[in-house]
């Protein structure tokens, strides 16, 4: 062994620890994932009780010198700030179970705990109608669960629940009264969700969505750009510092239908919303008149 052998081990394992404290300054931490809580799988009702699971509070700390903002309690921020994560090196897989995003690739963060389906339809502007539906469904309000086609059409989960059916020609969408037994089961739910994914995207959830002005973005809002195809991504959290600035951690779901997961860019996965812009690793930068929230509840 040369004399040098010991100091370039040496300053191996420092370049490695000052990695692993740079990470974990940027705000990610290792966390172990555990068995879901009895109160998790009443929150978030897909969850099977055999996944091991990790929540996005606990996972992401925020940087240095931030604090997490304020949320109402029962909000649909307060509840995508518990969403629970895959175990730490998860990769993205899509509908068919390909792998679409490496573990290590540094615009992943981490993964949801989200079953994407067995079809190709769960995609960007679905994930965040999954998401919010979701929400209503463990709040409580089951029958708000209502959101706009393409065309303009409503989809009302109690509607559908109650046996009705969508007929849809064209532009033209007719909902057939009784075409099927009344089914308010979690079975039938994810058949409302995915006629809902089939006949909504970016343009109906940038046409359904309020404008929120900039000063005002929460948690649970999202920038759209719609279009065929378009592109949008939902603000899972916000911090803030004693100057005002402001951070967020960013989701997405895309084409092909795929995991819904955490974004990461060249700082981490905690973005600035200072700018006249949010630029995020997948698509074009979103302005942020491109901002929108759904209605609460």
């Amino acid at each position: 062994m040369g004399p040098f052998r010991p100091l370039l081990a040496l300053a191996t394992l420092l370049t490695a620890a000052l990695s692993l404290a740079s990470c974990e300054a940027a705000g990610r931490a290792k966390v172990a994932a555990r068995a879901p809580t009895e109160e998790e799988r009443t929150r978030y009702p897909w969850l099977p009780a055999s996944v091991q699971v990790r929540s996005l509070e606990e996972t992401f700390a925020p940087p240095e010198g931030y604090a997490r903002v304020p949320l109402e309690a029962g909000s649909f921020g307060a509840w995508l700030r518990g969403l629970p994560l895959r175990p730490e090196g998860s990769p993205v897989r899509d509908f068919q179970g390909r792998t679409v995003l490496a573990a290590s690739d540094a615009r992943l963060a981490a993964v949801g705990e989200l079953d994407v389906g067995t079809a190709d339809l769960q995609q960007c502007a679905d994930s965040i109608l999954r998401l919010h539906a979701e929400w209503r469904w463990a709040s409580g309000h089951p029958e708000r669960i209502a959101y706009r086609f393409t065309s303009g059409h409503v989809a009302s989960w109690p509607r559908y629940a109650a046996g009705d059916r969508a007929r849809v020609s064209g532009s033209k969408v007719t909902w057939v009264p009784e075409r099927a037994a009344a089914d308010r089961s979690r079975a039938a739910f994810r058949g409302y969700l995915n006629l809902l994914f089939t006949y909504a995207g970016t343009l109906s959830l940038q046409a359904e969505g309020a404008r929120p002005p900039r000063e005002q973005l929460r948690p649970g809002d999202f920038f759209v750009l719609g279009g065929s195809p378009g592109h949008t991504v939902l603000v899972l959290d916000v911090a803030t510092n004693a100057k005002g600035e402001r951070v967020a951690l960013v989701g997405q779901g895309f084409t092909p239908a795929q995991d819904f997961h955490v974004l990461a860019g060249r700082d981490g996965p905690w973005f600035p919303l200072e700018g006249e812009h949010l630029a995020t690793p997948f698509w074009a930068p979103f302005p942020m008149t491109s901002l929108r929230r759904l209605p609460s509840p």
